[in-house]
């Protein structure tokens, strides 16, 4: 019996057009999963596009979105960290009249540490990501990702008394913006907090 002339075209679309279709079908799946992900977080919008470069990397994994998401949001801590640095002395001024209402420079000064204490606690987040054991018990899972949820909750407190300090602080040209940096990376850990807070809900309901 003689070939069909169709045998070639469907090896072609076997060999070619099909898997073309379920990669982009795949990666079409992995950017809805991160929109609706994000849609539970306050700033959707920024989660989404700070994250959807990861749709072909989590696979529909809550914690690896999560992940993804404390891992952008350190890496925008420390840029905003070593802006700060580079915008001030970070010297803390003398006041002429001696009073103790606080000055830019050291405004600026206790931004930098809380910043810092902030890039610590996410570096402890991501340390405890990493070394989550998916096949442990639930108890040990909570246990895990509470301590994610206590140092990004505590990097969080860090960064809104950073924004805090520049309430009395007028006259000073780069105040707003540092206070806009910081609020962008506020929102950002907000947006992580919300992604491993429903890494854990999904994990035991």
């Amino acid at each position: 019996m003689k070939p069909s002339l169709h045998q070639p075209l469907l090896f072609f679309f076997l060999a070619t057009v099909l898997p073309l279709f379920l990669t982009v079908h795949s990666q079409s799946d992995d950017s809805d999963f991160i929109r609706t992900s994000c849609n539970t977080t306050l700033y959707p919008d920024l989660c989404f596009s700070s994250l959807s470069s990861f749709s072909s990397s989590v696979h529909n994994d809550p914690a690896l979105l999560a992940r993804a998401a404390i891992s952008v949001t350190l890496t925008k801590t420390l840029d905003l960290a070593s802006y700060l640095a580079n915008v001030t002395t970070l010297q803390p001024e003398s006041n002429e009249d001696g009073a103790h209402h606080p000055t830019a420079a050291a405004v600026f000064h206790d931004c930098f540490d809380n910043l810092k204490d902030a890039v610590e606690e996410m570096r402890g987040s991501m340390k405890q990501m990493r070394e989550l054991v998916s096949t442990g018990s639930l108890e040990s899972f909570r246990f895990q990702m509470s301590n994610v949820q206590t140092w990004l909750s505590a990097a969080l407190t860090d960064e809104e008394t950073c924004t805090d300090g520049f309430k009395d602080i007028h006259d000073e040209p780069r105040k707003d913006d540092v206070c806009a940096r910081v609020d962008d990376v506020k929102k950002m850990t907000s947006n992580a907090l919300a992604l491993v807070n429903r890494c854990v809900d999904k994990a035991i309901h």
